[in-house]
């Protein structure tokens, strides 16, 4: 029980990787975490999303709008999942506004105590705020490699890397040794 007393969020929406996120679903449970599904409700008590290879159903009913900043720092680690979920998430009504889903991400990041993950295509939540990532180490899908140097970010060639509190993965594929390293990190730092 190595993530005993810890908590991660796990941003969410449709077309999701089911081999992924199923995958988080019982390992970070099986070592002790509280696991929160996050996404835009949009006004709903929850939201059948369905996944992308299998068109699984699986229900979201936690949103990070309007989460306070209280109830953030309550969170050990948030993840950004591969696939369209970051593309889906990027979607804002103002196009003269970033999207609240990147404006949370932004509330992540200013907070040093809270592990970020993001992995593949999970990159595309910070196209909106470069920022994020400018000058740090990263991987992401190969499909992002110039988007990640578009970024200012140091793009390194390994299936996960670390750069302080920041982990990032290359591929959905990759998720099992992804969350080996977000596993590893949360059960060291006290």
């Amino acid at each position: 029980m190595k993530l005993k007393g810890k908590k991660i969020g796990i941003l969410f929406e449709a077309d999701y990787y089911e081999n992924e996120i199923f995958y988080y679903k019982y390992r970070f449970p099986e070592e002790g975490a509280e696991i929160h599904f996050l996404s835009r409700l949009w006004g709903q008590d929850k939201i059948t999303f369905t996944g992308h290879e299998y068109k699984v159903p699986m229900d979201c009913w936690e949103s990070f709008e309007n989460m306070s900043d209280e109830e953030l720092r309550t969170y050990d680690a948030i993840i950004v999942p591969s696939g369209m979920v970051s593309d889906r998430l990027r979607y804002t009504e103002d196009v003269e506004k970033i999207p609240p889903a990147t404006e949370f991400l932004k509330r992540v990041f200013a907070e040093p105590g809270i592990l970020k993950g993001i992995i593949c295509h999970g990159l595309w939540l910070v196209a909106p705020a470069t920022e994020l990532v400018r000058g740090r180490k990263l991987v992401c899908h190969n499909n992002l490699i110039h988007d990640a140097k578009a970024y200012g970010a140091i793009y390194t060639n390994e299936d996960v890397v670390v750069d302080g509190d920041l982990i990032t993965g290359r591929s959905g594929g990759h998720a099992h040794l992804f969350a080996k390293k977000i596993i590893e990190t949360l059960s060291s730092a006290e």
